[in-house]
């Protein structure tokens, strides 16, 4: 079975854009990215999806989380 392929909503990428995490965003998998996007647009109310961008949001500034779970490969060096 394949994921659905969401597009991306121009209020998430200026929102990954304003928070300057757009580079960290990029370089996730591609199920990662598809993931967030179809989570945050799935979501039936705006409070929701808000919560749910602030997440996302929250997990590339930090690294090395995804979905609130460990993701070794996005772990950002600390130097």
């Amino acid at each position: 079975m394949k994921r659905e392929r969401y597009p991306m909503p121009e209020y998430i990428r200026q929102a990954l854009d304003d928070n300057n995490v757009i580079s960290d965003y990029e370089a996730r998998p591609e199920y990662q990215k598809n993931d967030y996007i179809g989570w945050i647009e799935r979501a039936k109310r705006q409070e929701t999806k808000e919560k749910r961008l602030k997440q996302m949001i929250d997990e590339l500034k930090i690294g090395g989380i995804y979905m609130k779970m460990k993701h070794p490969a996005s772990i950002k060096n600390k130097s």
